[in-house]
């Protein structure tokens, strides 16, 4: 049997069996009959955070029922982005924040607290106003608080997602190149110099190679000289080597926000495709500290980098959001695929970040001690608690939940 795999190649799904069930009557039965079984979005984690060794239960063939009422909108839990927010275009609405890869899906993205960049700007999560999900006995049930959002598919198989939107807008996306570090003295002036920011390094000089600037239209552009870099000459992709084509418009072109907040077009291959991803959040206070550390193991991170990307993310009261009680800024490396090779890194990356409280994101590479995330989430215990009144059996709980939920 070919077992289902990630995008990344680095985690083979053990799961008995794959469903694709095409109605909710049907995952109710596939649950309420089920002793293991986790549901399986787009497969872009990086962690074993979806795996089982039960059943898998991939959701693209579920009935369609997007509804937009208003300044609401309700969808299937295994829509990507790419699909929702076309549509939401095309009824004059949006969400205020995308991830960089319009590919995934909602659920998946909320579930796991994935985000976007922004000072003011919120986790996905944060626009979620309820969840329809199947619980363990095979009913279900509407949650809408913020201990059940970002859940990591401990409460149950998401079915449908109601998120508050805004009314559409439009931006335009500038790339400045070689900002130098400035010792990381002005971060907080370069990650404010946007609706949404992306600063990207190899680690190997400093100074950020790249700063994605998406502004609001009527900001107009940055200045010549913004943060002592200068404007890209023509369109660029953060990872060296790949084509340019994969990215969202640059160089000034205004265009719907949902075109221009994610780095990479729908429809292409994102990143590198061949890669691992670690990421941790500190808090906004520390992150010039955080910084200094990581550029203290450059020689470590470097030669097993593709690229490493920082990006603010507001606070947030989700209980297992990264960005819990605390304004943060995001540190993210896009590893070679070659998880032997990149384990030293992680490890340096880890004990440079520990000092600042970094959380790792839950869909990513990390190794950070069981009792280390405990202390680092300090709902995880309540959490925990009320995992266990749902699902008393572990029909949802895997490797990865048995390890970090107390």
């Amino acid at each position: 049997m070919t077992r289902a795999q990630n995008w990344a190649g680095n985690v083979v799904f053990s799961a008995r069996e794959v469903h694709r069930p095409t109605s909710v009557e049907r995952l109710q039965e596939l649950v309420a009959g089920s002793d293991r079984v986790r549901a399986l979005g787009t497969g872009h984690s990086f962690s074993r955070i979806a795996d089982t060794p039960g059943d898998l239960v991939e959701l693209s063939a579920m009935p369609d029922g997007t509804r937009i009422d208003g300044d609401l909108v309700t969808v299937p839990a295994g829509m990507p982005f790419a699909e929702l927010t076309r549509r939401l275009h095309a009824a004059g609405r949006a969400l205020p924040n995308l991830g960089s890869l319009p590919h995934i899906s909602v659920a998946g993205a909320c579930a796991t607290g994935t985000h976007g960049s922004g000072d003011r700007n919120g986790v996905l999560a944060t626009r979620v106003r309820s969840a329809e999900l199947v619980r363990a006995d095979g009913t279900l049930d509407t949650v809408a608080d913020p201990a059940s959002v970002v859940a990591l598919g401990a409460l149950g198989i998401v079915t449908s997602l109601t998120l508050e939107t805004v009314p559409a807008f439009d931006l335009a996306q500038w790339v400045v190149v070689d900002v130098p570090f400035h010792g990381f003295d002005l971060l907080p002036e370069l990650l404010a110099g946007a609706y949404s920011v992306s600063a990207f390094t190899h680690w190997d000089q400093p100074a950020f190679d790249q700063v994605w600037l998406k502004r609001l239209v009527a900001d107009g552009p940055p200045e010549e000289h913004w943060m002592g870099g200068r404007p890209a000459d023509g369109a660029r992709h953060m990872t060296r080597g790949e084509p340019t084509g994969n990215c969202t418009d640059q160089l000034g072109r205004p265009g719907p926000s949902h075109e221009r907040l994610p780095h990479f077009r729908a429809g292409f291959r994102p990143s590198s495709g061949a890669e691992l991803q670690s990421e941790y959040l500190v808090p906004r206070a520390d992150a010039v500290a955080a910084l200094r550390a990581v550029e203290e193991v450059a020689d470590v991170v470097a030669p097993v980098l593709l690229v490493s990307e920082v990006r603010s993310v507001a606070a947030d009261d989700l209980w297992l959001s990264a960005a819990h009680g605390r304004d943060s800024v995001a540190i993210h490396f896009t590893w070679v695929p070659d998880a032997d090779a990149v384990a030293p890194a992680v490890a340096a990356v880890e004990a440079a970040l520990d000092p600042f409280d970094a959380r790792p994101h839950w869909g990513k590479v990390f190794t950070t001690p069981p009792g280390r995330v405990r202390e680092l989430w300090e709902r995880l215990p309540a959490f925990a608690a009320l995992a266990r009144d749902a699902d008393p059996t572990g029909k949802f709980r895997n490797a990865v939940l048995e390890t970090y939920l107390p």
